[in-house]
């Protein structure tokens, strides 16, 4: 007889069923918007906890996501946010490890995750999720690995592995996050190396980089990320070039591009194959320099 696998087990993950980008800017916000699983963004929900920017998010524990770090307009923070498996945001978690803006974040594991880095090459710390959401002490960076602002998603079966990639400079460097939640050297860029993107899982196994600024000015083609954590080379654009969004997944298998470049709101599906849709109308307070994760 066969066992009965719960839909939201991380055994049998593909993916999260929803996501949800928060916070951000225009001015301070604390707004989150619901993606459901066909990616219909909801209208804003009313904000809860500490208003900020540049901050991170990921999954963790299967069904459940991590809002943390940012900046508040009178300095930065490490305040974290959960989000229940009904995409219901809690208070404020006191931090924990430095505050900082620019993080990035990935799941490693399965069911645990990672926050990264910063915008200044004094943010060389990590801090790991453990699978009921309790974030470490700063970890230092393993030599070998470059410190940045940057973006990050999960990759494999089960998303067991991370890749951080991208980033200030602009760079087109990667480094892949390990089981263990350990951050490896840097691997040779990939493609346009650029700033200010944002990347999310695909496919149940894969993962994507889209968007930001080469240096030159917004951009919007797109890399992807094989189960075994190999960036291909650049795709050709799809939608508004732009900067400072946020992406997530949801389906499971699909994900989703949206806000980004100070007061834009629209959307870009990714099916689970990896191939972008056009801009979708946008939904909800147009902001910038937000994050997303999945949950549910």
């Amino acid at each position: 007889m066969f066992p009965i696998i719960p839909a939201n087990s991380v055994t049998a993950a593909s993916g999260n069923e929803n996501g949800i980008f928060g916070y951000g800017a225009y001015g301070a916000h604390s707004i989150t918007n619901i993606v459901s699983n066909v990616g219909v963004v909801s209208s804003n929900v009313s904000g809860v906890g500490t208003a900020r920017w540049g901050l991170a998010a990921t999954e963790f524990g299967g069904d459940q996501g991590i809002f943390g770090y940012g900046y508040t307009g009178g300095g930065t923070t490490s305040v974290t946010n959960k989000v229940s498996n009904t995409g219901v945001v809690a208070a404020n978690t006191a931090g924990v490890g430095g505050g900082r803006e620019g993080a990035t974040a990935c799941g490693y594991d399965g069911d645990k995750g990672i926050f990264g880095w910063g915008n200044t090459t004094t943010y060389i710390v990590t801090n790991l999720i453990s699978n009921t959401g309790v974030v470490s002490g700063d970890t230092s960076t393993p030599a070998g690995a470059t410190a940045r602002s940057c973006a990050a998603c999960e990759f494999g079966g089960d998303h067991d592995q991370g890749i951080f990639g991208y980033g200030s400079g602009p760079t087109a460097i990667t480094n892949i996050v390990s089981n263990a939640g350990v951050v490896l050297s840097d691997v040779a860029g990939v493609g346009t190396a650029r700033s200010t993107l944002a990347a999310c899982s695909f496919g149940g196994d894969k993962g994507i980089f889209g968007y930001g600024n080469d240096g030159s000015g917004a951009v919007s083609m797109t890399n992807l990320v094989s189960n075994t954590g190999v960036v291909s080379s650049d795709v050709t654009g799809v939608g508004t070039a732009r900067t400072y969004l946020a992406a997530c997944e949801f389906g499971p298998g699909q994900g989703i591009f949206a806000y980004g470049s100070t007061t834009l709101s629209m959307s870009n599906l990714v099916s689970n194959t990896g191939v972008v849709t056009s801009d979708e109308a946008g939904v909800g307070t147009g902001r910038y320099y937000m994050a997303a994760c999945s949950f549910n």
